[in-house]
């Protein structure tokens, strides 16, 4: 079998992630990286191989997948040179910034021959899915859910929405995605945010309305400390509280006692316990075997929707309702 040939765009962090993974698989390679700055490539293909590009353009004629993990602006951008080119497209969140970017870049992935996946590793992490395999056989009343970042400090570029497109498209997009994961399709929300310790909007206090009557209320902070868990949602069923914290453990309280059980991931190597290897896996198997990917560019157009709903419900004081 011929490997699939994965370049890598943005050989940061994220982008450094992904490659380790595709580097230990034995159905990819790591063909081809390009960074805005070269050294980082260059550092990057020391540890995982690669043949470093000077342009895009070099990039795009040594692979057969693209890996966006450039900043969440060039996002956009990016992917429909990749999707242009014929290239499966692998696009970190956000999808992209903007209702009018994304629906460009929605469309273009809809209408394009390969397989376009968004990365929303939340979805993959093993707490998260225990937590929708639970509520399959429980039907959820209510949520509370938070997405807290402890500052927009380290990496500098968090606090820039220049680079960022706002708070929310840097950190609490990946929890109004599993919202929709887990809950299923919003039909209004109600916003309010203030701006604090960053030039931006970086305080948010949010109630959603689910088309299945679920509802639940959705806090997150800029600037709350590290205190842990700073990601969890507490969902509450008859008698019954099921709650994560962070992807590290899930807490499952029943009946009316005080008993609970604790499943624990706290020893699964973290590129897997964050969904990381899962997601990267799906992305292969959609290639592979010609199947839609499991997090789709409709799934990513609507985080986005949801990120500008929230800012629009802000400024104009309204409620948003989604058709």
């Amino acid at each position: 079998m011929n490997k699939i040939k994965i370049g890598i765009i943005g050989t940061g962090f994220i982008g450094n992630v992904h490659g380790r993974i595709y580097s230990r698989d034995p159905r990819t390679e790591i063909a081809a990286l390009y960074d805005i700055v070269p050294e980082r490539a260059e550092a990057t293909s020391k540890t995982i191989g690669g043949k470093v590009c000077s342009s895009r353009e070099e990039l795009l004629e040594n692979c057969d997948a693209v890996l966006v993990c450039a900043p969440n602006k060039t996002h956009k951008e990016i992917a429909l040179h990749a999707i242009a080119e014929e290239k499966h497209v692998f696009c970190e969140k956000p999808f992209s910034i903007g209702i009018a970017d994304a629906t460009e870049l929605r469309d273009a992935a809809n209408k394009g021959s390969c397989v376009f996946q968004v990365g929303h590793n939340r979805r993959y992490a093993p707490a998260y899915v225990q937590l929708k395999h639970l509520l399959q056989s429980d039907k959820p009343h209510s949520a509370h859910v938070k997405m807290n970042r402890g500052e927009l400090v380290n990496p500098i570029w968090t606090g820039d929405v220049n680079v960022t497109g706002g708070f929310l498209y840097e950190t609490t997009i990946h929890l109004f995605d599993m919202m929709r994961f887990q809950f299923g399709e919003i039909e209004e929300l109600v916003a309010y945010g203030s701006q604090h310790e960053y030039p931006e909007l970086d305080e948010f206090s949010l109630i959603f309305k689910f088309k299945n009557g679920f509802h639940c209320t959705f806090a997150s902070s800029s600037d709350a400390s590290w205190h842990f868990p700073f990601e969890r949602i507490e969902v509450f069923c008859h008698h019954r509280t099921i709650m994560t914290e962070e992807m590290e453990r899930l807490l499952d309280s029943r009946g009316m006692d005080a008993n609970f059980e604790t499943h624990t991931w706290h020893m699964t190597e973290k590129e897997e316990r964050w969904g990381y290897v899962q997601e990267d896996r799906a992305f292969i198997n959609s290639i592979l075997d010609a199947i839609p990917p499991p997090v789709t560019a409709d799934d990513g157009f609507k985080s986005v929707e949801l990120v500008e709903s929230v800012y629009e419900a802000i400024r104009s004081g309204e409620r948003i309702r989604f058709e």
